[in-house]
């Protein structure tokens, strides 16, 4: 037996993972603004049949879930706690268990996934895993045109 190879994947492997496992979870919990959509076709909100009692008037915090997911119920009370900050902003949270087509529709592959919508109902923002509450606060200080004081 070569113990050279079994040394060199015995400690490269682990540093691999280790380095995939660190650009992971720096990824992670990112706010990533999306493109301005035209103003034609269905709204964001529409394909997600949510209702205008359902939105903010400023904007809305729509949070995918899953039955299984174990960091979905502190997100949703986080982002709960956040729209509750602010005026005319609303969170929502859209159950995507039974609703694959939903999740197809928008590209949802981990829970918790959050998107920010505008007033006009369509998505601003969109972050992947748990959000990093101050991303979110400085994307809705820019949608409400408010200084966030922090308490």
């Amino acid at each position: 037996m070569d113990w050279l190879p079994a040394i060199t994947a015995g400690l490269g492997l682990p540093a691999v993972a280790t380095a995939i496992g660190l650009a992971w979870r720096a990824r992670t919990g990112r706010l990533r603004e999306t493109p301005a959509g035209d103003d034609r076709g269905d709204t964001d909100a529409a394909a997600l049949e949510l209702g205008p009692d359902a939105l903010g008037s400023a904007a809305t915090l729509v949070q995918f879930s899953t039955v299984c997911c174990s960091r979905c119920p502190g997100t949703a009370r986080q982002l709960a706690g956040v729209a509750a900050r602010y005026d005319g902003v609303r969170h929502v949270e859209v159950d995507v268990t039974h609703r694959a087509d939903l999740a197809d529709r928008f590209r949802v592959l981990q829970t918790p996934t959050t998107l920010i919508l505008d007033a006009r109902g369509r998505a601003s923002a969109r972050i992947g895993g748990v959000p990093r509450l101050d991303a979110v606060h400085d994307h809705l200080d820019r949608l409400t045109r408010r200084t966030h004081v922090a308490s």
